[in-house]
């Protein structure tokens, strides 16, 4: 496979390393040059552009920050599309609106393309043992392209509907893992408060109803106060407004999740917007 993938942050880099190891040609660029110098020190092809990216590839794999970045990626200078050729796949595994996400594959599928949206869930651990969770908004024939890259990068691999759905489905998880992050900070705040380690109560509450992946991995980083970004609070900011937004657009009042964006704007606030998200606890002992 002549796979392109664009941006190589905390969760691209090791995706990008995977797809490498599993035999495809790798074409790579980035905002930032380190990532990409040392990727292609690894043996894969490092280029400018987006474009010239897509001019390489027959899959172009988009792992940006946000909905603004996936727009220029596609339509900037030398961005994807001024490259794209018939037949061509671009999956968009980033975290994007999607009512955006739907007009570009109008615009991709237009040109002779096929598109797909994948966002993943999983984390750099995820990324990293290549059993991310992967949600997928797809027509058929875009899904029978993309299938060998997710077979590669993820584990739980499910086609939830057609394009836009998966957009739909990693905004319900960001919602629930958002709401979840708080409740465990809070769980161990008031063990703490309450003269009882929380570390132990961590551990007590992992073999019960309250366990769970965000208990186990982000209560682990509050209880040893390792903020170490695996995944920035500003992505969780990010992704709870656009879960607001689309509940906005399609009337529904997501009060808990209301609540829940407080604690994420106090960390931007705080100037803790490159802390994990497992530093949403220092928002809560704060209140």
């Amino acid at each position: 496979m002549k796979i392109g993938f664009i941006g190589l942050g905390l969760m691209g880099k090791p995706m990008d390393r995977n797809l490498n190891a599993a035999g495809a040609s790798m074409t790579i660029t980035s905002r930032s040059a380190g990532p990409a110098e040392e990727l292609a020190a690894e043996g894969m092809n490092a280029v400018p552009t987006a474009r010239d990216v897509a001019d390489a590839s027959d899959i172009v794999i988009l792992m940006v920050t946000d909905t603004n970045a996936v727009d220029k990626v596609l339509h900037g200078d030398d961005g994807v599309l001024s490259g794209l050729s018939a037949g061509m796949t671009i999956i968009d595994m980033s975290t994007t609106k999607v009512r955006e996400t739907r007009a570009w594959a109008t615009e991709v599928v237009t040109a002779g393309g096929h598109y797909v949206d994948a966002p993943v869930s999983g984390g750099t651990v995820g990324a990293e043992a290549g059993n991310l969770t992967i949600m997928i908004g797809a027509d058929a024939d875009a899904l029978t392209a993309a299938m060998p890259v997710f077979e590669v990068l993820g584990q739980n691999i499910t086609h939830v509907g057609d394009v836009g759905a998966g957009q739909v489905t990693k905004t319900a998880n960001q919602a629930i893992v958002g709401i979840t992050l708080a409740a465990v900070a809070e769980g161990l705040t008031l063990a703490a408060q309450a003269g009882v380690d929380p570390a132990k109560v961590r551990t007590a509450l992992l073999g019960g109803f309250a366990e769970s992946r965000v208990l186990d991995l982000h209560g682990g980083r509050m209880v040893e106060r390792a903020f170490e970004p695996h995944g920035r609070a500003s992505v969780h900011h990010k992704d709870i407004l656009q879960a607001l937004e689309l509940a906005d657009q399609v009337g529904v009042d997501l009060l808990s999740l209301k609540t829940n964006l407080e604690l994420w704007q106090k960390m931007m606030d705080r100037g803790w917007a490159d802390l994990d998200q497992a530093g949403i606890i220092r928002a809560v002992e704060e209140d």
